[in-house]
């Protein structure tokens, strides 16, 4: 049992390299782009949709929003440029880090808590 969780790890760290390859391939379709940059904002985001520090459910909603983001945005990609990418991903060149990134993700759930606050507070207030 570990050990099949074990590959299942690692395959789901080889396809997340292979997406992020894959949203820089201009053969990708926007749409395809879209969520994998959303995918990728949510797995590398510090706030989740459950905190995690709630017993059980905070971990759970990673393990599976996470992967079938993934699992979402293979299926969007033709399969030849994500055997390309898989191939490639294999490699295990590590990805950038990106401070930009990081302020944009931070700033588009800031965005998102206002957003949800100004709403509650027109309906409501």
């Amino acid at each position: 049992m570990l050990d099949i969780i074990k590959t299942w790890a690692r395959t789901l760290k080889r396809d997340s390299r292979a997406i992020y390859l894959a949203a820089r391939d201009p053969r990708v379709p926007w749409y395809a782009k879209l969520l994998a940059v959303a995918v990728a904002g949510y797995a590398l985001s510090p706030i989740d949709l459950i905190p995690d520090f709630i017993p059980v459910i905070g971990y759970l909603d990673d393990l599976v929003l996470v992967p079938l983001g993934i699992w979402l945005v293979i299926s969007l990609v033709p399969k030849e440029i994500m055997v390309e990418c898989r191939a490639r991903a294999s490699e295990a060149s590590p990805l950038p880090a990106s401070r930009a990134a990081m302020a944009i993700i931070i700033l588009l759930w800031i965005g998102a808590a206002l957003a949800l606050g100004w709403a509650a507070y027109t309906r409501w207030g």
